[in-house]
Formats: structure tokens, sequence, C-alpha cells
């Protein structure tokens, strides 16, 4: 696999200043996600959201929206499946944001990992954003909810007119990733391909210093640290699932996550995923959510 390192600084270089927002939690069976789990083994999953600020534009982009407090405003295919027996929204990102003083009317753009009910929240509080996904998310709402009775993929979910359908297959690579958009133009964010968990899948790099720190916000890459550090494999004929486990594309998760770790593996780089729960539990209520943020490495 082809790594590059990452760009090096430049003078005065700028960057992006992260938190972490709570969306919500989710119980989840571990057999699931990882081939090697504890048969009836469970886990209580984060729903993580990052709100990154430019450090010298103070420009707002908050990355993923985690569940909505109202469950019961799904999409009805998604009600059916009884989210209230396994899913707690005790604080939305809205209210996350507010712990810092910030509205969804100060978000300059909302960026979605993917078009998951547990990533696109309740988009409808962010009227002054901009929405930002990439061009493959498209393909779920051609026709979406309600036209397909049986789509998680509400129709209106990303509004018309503020919506921006980014291309990632003809930029260039960045570090172990073959195709990232510098967002900014200046270095600080990346919008990073990350095939495989569903398409239109992306993870985010971000600089988090002005001499060399890095992180990925992972998305639905992995929903587990043992699958970063190869400890399990990706588990396989799971039943409910249309191939028979949690991506919809095995063997380009598996080249995504294959990625993710030679990031991970280059010097002073971090990596959260969005069902992070072993740094969810050592980060829970400290000073690397909002309005803290999570230091640089």
């Amino acid at each position: 696999m082809q790594v590059n390192p990452l760009p090096l600084p430049t003078q005065d270089q700028a960057y992006c200043i992260v938190s972490a927002l709570e969306s919500g939690h989710i119980d989840v069976p571990l057999e699931v996600f990882l081939d090697n789990a504890v048969p009836g083994s469970q886990a209580t999953l984060p729903s993580l959201s990052f709100l990154l600020r430019h450090s010298k534009t103070n420009e707002t982009f908050v990355f993923d929206l985690g569940f909505r407090k109202d469950l019961e405003n799904y999409s009805s295919s998604i009600v059916k499946l009884g989210l209230e027996k396994f899913v707690r929204v005790p604080q939305d990102v809205v209210d996350s944001l507010a712990k810092g003083g910030l509205s969804p009317l100060d978000i300059k753009t909302v960026c979605l990992s993917h078009c998951h009910f547990d990533h696109y929240g309740d988009p409808s509080h962010f009227v002054n954003s901009e929405f930002v996904v990439d061009a493959d998310s498209a393909i779920h709402f051609n026709p979406g909810f309600p036209a397909d009775p049986d789509s998680q993929f509400p129709s209106d979910l990303l509004p018309e007119g503020r919506t921006r359908f980014v291309e990632l297959s003809d930029q260039p690579f960045l570090g172990p990733f073959p195709h990232a958009l510098d967002f900014w133009g200046d270095g600080t964010l990346y919008l990073v391909d990350a095939a495989g968990h569903l398409p239109g899948h992306i993870v985010l790099i971000a600089r988090t210093s002005p001499d060399g720190g890095w992180i990925l916000l992972g998305g639905d890459s992995a929903h587990h640290w043992n699958l970063i550090t190869g400890e399990s494999q990706i588990a396989e004929g799971r039943p409910g699932f249309p191939t028979g486990c949690a991506h919809l594309d095995k063997k380009e998760a598996e080249l995504t996550i294959q990625r993710i770790r030679e990031f991970w593996q280059l010097p002073r780089t971090r990596v959260i995923l969005a069902h992070d729960e072993p740094w969810y539990k050592e980060n829970k209520d400290g000073a690397s959510f909002w309005p803290g943020h999570i230091t640089s490495k």
C-alpha cells in the first residue's frame, strides 16, 4: 500500500481546533461487528459528533449529527426497529453546542460521514448551514422516504439549495488514502474517501497544531478498536444485513481499515471513531468535549 507522508506545515500554518460532541448512545451485540466476539456480549456505544473550528477564521464545521432526540420522528422504516429499546439520547448535538454558547445557527458547515440514521440526526435545526456529503450519497435519495416507504433515507434529509455533493475520485493522495479534498484550501481539513461501509462514506483528517499534529475522525469505517489494531476481523454471516456484515462492501471496508491503521502509525496522529467506546469511557465529561477541545499530539 502506498503511504505518502502527510504534508508538512507551512510558515504560520493554520489548523483545526477539534471538540467532541455528545449525540446519543446505542446498545449493540458485539457479534454483529467482531468475528471473535464472546457470544452474547453487549456494548453501549456512543454516537460521537465533532465541532471543528479554523484557528484563524474561527469558521465552524460540524462532522455528523448523531441521533435525534425525538426518535418517533424518524421515518417509519426506522421507527419500526423499536429504537426506544436500544437508543438513548440524553443530549443531542444541539444540547452539546449550547454547552459552549453555540447554536445550530452559528454553524457554517455540516458534513455527514454518511447518511445512516445514527449520524444524520435532525438537520432541520441547521437552517444557516451548508451541508456537505460525498457525491455517491445521492444514490440513497432516489427516491428515498416516503416515496419508497421501506427507505431509511428521508428524501428531504439534505436541504435543497444548501447541499454540496463533493466528488472525491479525482482528488490527490493524503498519507495512505488515495483521494482527499483539501476543504478550505490551506491544508487544515481534508474530506477523505473511505469506501466500504455505505456508498458516500467519508472520514475527516484535520491538522490539529501548527507544527505537525493530526487527527482522523473515522465515522463508521470500523465499529470497534479491535478492528483497527487487528485483534479482530469484520464479522460475517450476520442476519439482518444485506451482505451478512455491517458494511455493504466488506473488501473495501477492510482496505479502509488498513489505511486508517497506516495513518495511526504515522507520527503525531490520533484516530477517533464515531462509536469509539474506549475513547469515550476515558474522556466522557472531560476537557475533550465542547467547550473544551481534544489536545493535539
